[in-house]
């Protein structure tokens, strides 16, 4: 398995899968700004998640379903003014009924440390079809 760099943002990367595995809906919510905006293409259509609230939404359905998951890192990309991270990974979640394997394209922009937009964009879904 691919791992992140040894940077700030490799480190938060590590914290943020880190966080998802525990489902610490408090900690997951740290490493996002007040106002942040999170759109997901999980469902195939856009899915927009603002502020803290709907992010505690977003991720509690998340935790609801998840036994664990891991990442295999395939792409890294990231800056450092503005602080930028772009991931392309393989990721497996666990359900208590089987696996699923995708293929997600993440992109964060921080303001002030914390994430303020996340893109979570799903571009291979479970079933093999392509976004």
């Amino acid at each position: 398995m691919a791992q992140p760099p040894d940077t700030p943002l490799g480190r938060m990367y590590e914290e943020h899968i880190a966080l998802i595995r525990k489902k610490d809906m408090n900690g997951i919510l740290q490493q996002y700004a007040e106002d942040a905006l999170l759109i997901s293409s999980f469902t195939r259509n856009p899915q927009y998640f603002r502020g803290h609230e709907e992010l505690t939404t977003h991720f509690k359905g998340l935790f609801d379903v998840i036994v664990g998951l891991t990442s295999d890192i395939a792409f890294w990309a990231e800056t450092e003014n503005p602080q930028t991270l772009m991931i392309v990974e393989a990721v497996v979640l666990q359900f208590p009924d089987g696996d699923q394997k995708m293929r997600f394209a993440d992109s964060w922009v921080l303001r002030d440390g914390k994430i303020a937009i996340h893109f979570a964009g799903m571009v291979q879904y479970p079933d093999g079809s392509l976004a």
